[in-house]
């Protein structure tokens, strides 16, 4: 019996192990199996070449969980090894810089295990004890046990076992007795283990019987030792690609379509890239695609080897070339990155390129499940966009899908302003901008449809991207004032009734949380709607972004700004207007007499000090002044109550405010309670 210790510059490295790598302590399993299967492919390979004659006989990795003796043991077929080997590649770890290996790893879990041939040594973490037994593939070598109970020191000698290949049994600690639940095992195993390339198995398959459940003569084998991506394409039907993606993800719907990945030059890699079908919030949907090297499973974070907006995808990538630390489980920035990154987003953009030129029907059909991929990718990848444009779609009002380029065409004679821009109008919701589309569509203009998630910031990218264009929501501003041509003239009304007519509905307007009303008369001809409601395109733009983009959130805070808009061409509007010029005639009239004398006094005494500097003005004339803003402001008050009170007793003021209200889904709870009552009234 040998003893002796191993080769450590540090007595510290099992505390190391267990402490610092305790948050990722699962990965042991992983760890396990991946040495038994490599031990496995090195004989397999051996055999290949002739190396090794004798027979490989049943080649897999057992896995067994032992609960009444708290072993977990790890068994394998494969290499095995020497006396001499276990004393070079288990009893001597070779530390670079040993000496601040502490200081240098405290903070970083996973720059520990692998990247100083530590990957057994992660059995610690769960382990007070491990065994190693082993017995090299190599004619006339003897089995040997090796037993460390997690100090440096170690217990190695001659033992019994009859087949070639290596045990590994490890001695659950108090702490991790989670991990002789065979459930547990079973969980972890189908997370890094499923598709392994040499069976594992973990105990015998159960079949109900009598009653209760029992062991099969059959091996209850968890992993796909040929997985779909290390197949080719042409052996493939869509029926295989579909059943991988449920067998990936059961609870999703049927993929949009997929991409099958292949190269092995300038670097290797495999995979399967789907496009699901997206039905909520974007961060519900990242982290589904799996990596894995050599079909080992590493991470479902792949943020590095996939651009941002392709983490929407699901599906699995397999790559050796990918450089990863000690733990498998975090990516290391290189070029060999930076080229996978750069192969998977132009695949992606030829799939979708090659899909629009051969089935463009089929395409638009999808395009609703896709813009949001495309979209993403447009906002976050210039060259993206650079491809994706010929491919993006817009769709309109009417369910019609044009290119960037036809819709440009589409519209151009139609949609230009007298300043040369090309208009895009569009439309966020088909139902409650209904009347804002229509009065679009009848003076012969065409509303796009954006109810998109990122529609907001992809009409401020594309009003950047295309020349002297700009997108407007039908609702911003009245028709004749959304595109403004050179022969659009109209009579507007004079500006003192045109003020009254205004503040007789400025009064009545309803307060509502964190929205502000302006109101303003506007000739829009006879046909148009007599009150219509409009919202600012900037502010709210800048709101929409506020929800979407971190350091706008000031404008979130910001209240919705609306005007509403009279027309004061209309029938009902010039019944108000008559209305109450007769009913606030008497009322007024001394009121309008004295406001004519004190403006006439406010021009004097703004005259009398045009030209002087501050300190030129006398006391007097400034009180005077001041004292004729006041007697203004008063009377101003006095004539704001007579139009308000009027306004306050005049049911068809509050029914065309309603309406407006109610056509912007703005009426709601006891003001339409009172709206519905009062149109029964009127129509009566």
């Amino acid at each position: 019996m040998q003893k002796g210790n191993i080769g450590v510059t540090t007595e510290n490295i099992f505390p190391v192990i267990k402490k610092f790598l305790y948050s990722d302590h699962e990965i042991f399993i992983r760890e396990m199996v991946s040495n038994a299967v490599d031990a496995t492919q090195k004989l397999k390979t051996l055999a290949n070449k002739g190396d090794f004659k004798g027979e490989l006989g049943e080649l897999k990795v057992c896995v067994k969980v032992d609960k009444d003796n708290g072993t977990i043991t790890v068994s394998d077929r494969g290499l095995g090894m020497t006396a001499e080997e276990i004393d070079k590649y288990i009893n001597q770890i070779a530390f670079s810089g040993a000496n601040d290996f502490l200081d240098k790893y405290k903070d970083d879990a996973n720059a520990i295990i692998g990247h100083f041939g530590l990957g057994f040594y992660s059995s610690f973490m769960v382990s007070k004890k491990v065994e190693i037994i082993t017995k090299s593939y190599k004619e006339g070598t003897a089995a040997v046990k090796w037993s460390c109970d997690g100090s440096p020191s170690y217990e190695i000698g001659e033992t019994e076992k009859a087949d070639r290949g290596t045990d590994v049994v490890m001695y659950i600690d108090d702490d991790c007795k989670e991990f002789l639940e065979k459930n547990k095992i079973d969980e972890l195993l189908h997370k890094y283990c499923r598709f392994l390339p040499v069976p594992v198995v973990l105990g015998k398959k159960t079949e109900w019987k009598d009653g209760k459940q029992v062991e099969t003569e059959e091996d209850n084998v968890i992993n796909d030792t040929t997985p779909i991506w290390t197949k080719k394409p042409s052996d493939l039907k869509d029926e295989d690609y579909k059943k991988f993606y449920r067998d990936l993800y059961p609870m999703s719907d049927e993929p949009l379509f997929w991409i099958h990945l292949n190269v092995d030059y300038p670097f290797n890699l495999t995979g399967v890239l789907y496009f699901p079908k997206i039905h909520s919030n974007i961060e519900l949907q990242r982290n589904k695609i799996q990596l894995y090297c050599n079909q080992v499973f590493v991470t479902d974070s792949v943020e590095g080897i996939v651009p941002d907006f392709l983490t929407l995808l699901h599906g699995v990538i397999d790559s050796p070339d990918i450089p990863l630390n000690v733990s498998r489980s975090y990516l290391q920035s290189d070029s060999n990155v930076k080229k996978i990154s750069g192969y998977i987003t132009k695949k992606v953009s030829d799939r979708l390129q090659s899909l629009f030129k051969n089935d463009r029907k089929e395409f638009e059909g999808k395009w609703d499940d896709l813009k949001i991929f495309i979209n993403y990718g447009m906002l976050t990848e210039e060259d993206f966009y650079e491809k994706a444009k010929n491919f993006a779609l817009f769709k309109d009002c009417d369910g019609k899908y044009f290119t960037f380029e036809e819709y440009q065409k589409l519209i151009k004679d139609s949609q230009t302003d007298k300043d040369g821009n090309l208009v895009y109008l569009y439309a966020q919701n088909k139902e409650t901008q209904y009347s804002y589309i229509e009065a679009a569509k009848n003076k012969g203009y065409n509303v796009l449809l954006l109810d998109g998630q990122l529609d907001t910031p992809i009409v401020s990218m594309l009003e950047r991207k295309f020349e002297k264009s700009r997108f407007t929501r039908v609702d911003a501003d009245t028709i004749d004032r959304l595109i403004v041509k050179e022969d659009a003239h109209k009579t507007e009304l004079e500006a003192g009734r045109s003020a009254n007519l205004s503040a007789i509905f400025n009064c009545q307007m309803p307060k509502l949380d964190k929205t502000e009303f302006h109101v303003e008369a506007q000739a829009m001809g006879e046909n148009a709607m007599p009150v219509m409601i409009t919202q600012s395109e900037y502010m709210r733009r800048m709101k929409d972004m506020a929800h979407i983009q971190a350091g706008m959130s000031f404008y979130g805070e910001m209240p919705d700004m609306y005007t509403l808009v009279l027309n004061t061409d209309h029938r009902l509007i010039k019944e108000v207007l008559a209305d109450s010029e007769t009913g606030t005639a008497e009322q007024l009239k001394p009121i309008e007499s004295e406001l004519k004398g004190l403006h006439a006094r406010e021009a004097v005494l703004h005259q009398q000090q045009d030209g002087k500097k501050p300190e030129e003005i006398d006391q007097a004339q400034k009180d005077e002044l001041s004292k004729c803003h006041a007697d203004i402001e008063a009377e101003e008050k006095k004539k704001n109550d007579v139009l308000a009170e009027y306004g306050k007793d005049n049911p068809k003021v509050h029914q065309l405010i309603d309406l407006a209200l109610l056509q912007n889904g703005m009426l709601k709870g006891e003001a339409l309670n009172n709206f519905v009552k009062r149109s029964i009234d009127l129509i009566r």
